[in-house]
């Protein structure tokens, strides 16, 4: 088996990491448990680039039980948790190419290797690996083996939709960050307490009390200004759509230009998905001091050769913590070199909520070996029987039973005739 990662030696620990997590992802385990007996993957070749923890190495395990060959490589350089990586190749038997900190060059050459693995299905988080596989195989001799792919992000979602509107997406997506057990709970909860938690493992700052500046008010925005303003932050949000910013001020934030707000920010984080969010003019006039952090996408959503421009000293002073000591003696501090804060400095989402995230990833695979032949090329929402199984899973994981209605409330609800 063909696998690059920093070191086979580590795998005991990852297997440790492993076995914690599925502890809390009971809806996936329920999955895997089916998936072994009806092998509904059989045959099914999965490249999947997403970032390696030990909650996607539960999917990994997921995916094979169902009969599925499956390869795993990094969607983010610093997400990498290497213990995990080299549980799943000594363990499991799944070739994983990922090394945390890994250079741009290396980062493409593991995406390339999942490209060679000549995948049925694609998994992926930000799109890279479906759109570096467009660029390369040019005569599609791999594309033609692809029957349909999955999306991870908001972002890559977006990629995308904008690829199919232009005619040169070549096989049909399912948007799994649209599902509801998905963006509700991942975006919102795991991306509002992991930002939070990154942001304080590498400085170990006090929130409270902070003036945090959130760029972006999505469900991962939301989230994130959430936690902070419960540890006791001044929340100020930056946006460009009207509808959410106006939401922003009904939830009890400030709301102003990205221009004003970096005046006061003590932290600054971007969860845009968009690029140069903070830009030279912002670092001009940002206070003494300031804390920058991205939670959104790649480290474009920050302008650091523009940072860099205006510096005159660069030093790495704490892990992922670099100091940039501007012209006029101001100081900024970059969190993780720009990269998700709240992977690379922390460990990403609880795994109870990676587990409807990787619930949704599983059977949407399922569904697509099944339903692959009616799908154009095109993105797809999660349908929706498969959104409200997971949650029902989850409810039952979670010891919660609801109510049902009644035909009587049935029929009232479907009749235009039985009045009020």
């Amino acid at each position: 088996m063909n696998y690059d990662i920093k070191d086979l030696d580590l795998a005991a620990e990852g297997t440790q990491r492993i076995y914690w997590a599925d502890r809390f992802m009971p809806v996936l385990a329920q999955i895997r448990e089916q998936f072994a007996k009806d092998r509904p993957l059989a045959g099914i070749r999965i490249a999947a680039c997403l970032h390696v923890t030990s909650e996607t190495a539960n999917l990994m395990r997921a995916l094979k039980a169902g009969g599925a060959e499956a390869i795993l490589c990094a969607s983010n350089p610093l997400s990498t948790q290497d213990d995990v990586a080299a549980s799943l190749v000594s363990d499991y038997d799944i070739p994983v190419f990922a090394i945390k900190g890994e250079d741009t060059e290396t980062y493409y050459d593991h995406i390339d290797a999942a490209i060679n693995f000549k995948p049925n299905i694609t998994m992926d988080d930000g799109a890279d690996l479906v759109s570096i596989l467009h660029s390369v195989d040019t005569d599609q001799k791999l594309l033609d083996n692809v029957i349909a792919g999955t999306e991870e992000t908001t972002t890559g979602v977006i990629r995308l939709k904008s690829m199919a509107n232009d005619g040169v997406l070549k096989y049909p997506i399912i948007a799994v960050n649209d599902a509801k057990t998905k963006h509700f709970f991942d975006n919102r909860y795991g991306t509002g307490q992991s930002t939070l938690d990154g942001i304080i493992r590498a400085t170990n700052v006090l929130i409270a009390g902070s003036t945090v500046v959130v760029a972006g008010y999505g469900w991962c925005g939301r989230g994130f200004a959430s936690r902070a303003s419960g540890l006791g932050a001044n929340i100020i949000v930056t946006e460009v759509n009207p509808l959410t910013a106006l939401e922003a001020i009904m939830d009890g934030f400030r709301v102003m230009p990205m221009i004003d707000a970096v005046k006061e920010a003590d932290i600054i984080c971007t969860i845009t998905g968009d690029i140069h969010v903070l830009r030279r003019e912002h670092f001009e006039i940002m206070k003494d001091g300031a804390i920058v952090a991205n939670s959104g996408h790649f480290n474009v959503e920050i302008d650091i050769p523009a940072l860099a421009e205006l510096s005159k000293e660069k030093m790495t002073i704490r892990n992922f913590v670099d100091e940039y000591t501007l012209k006029d003696g101001r100081k900024i501090f970059l969190l993780a070199e720009g990269r998700l804060i709240n992977l690379s400095s922390a460990e990403g989402h609880p795994a109870s909520v990676m587990d409807m995230s990787f619930a949704n990833q599983a059977l949407s695979a399922e569904y697509i070996v099944k339903n692959c032949q009616n799908m154009e090329k095109q993105v797809y929402i999660v349908p929706e029987q498969i959104d409200a199984s997971i949650a029902s899973l989850k409810l039952k994981a979670l010891g919660v039973e609801i109510d049902q209605l009644t035909d009587e409330q049935q029929e009232y609800l479907n009749s235009w005739a039985m009045g009020t």
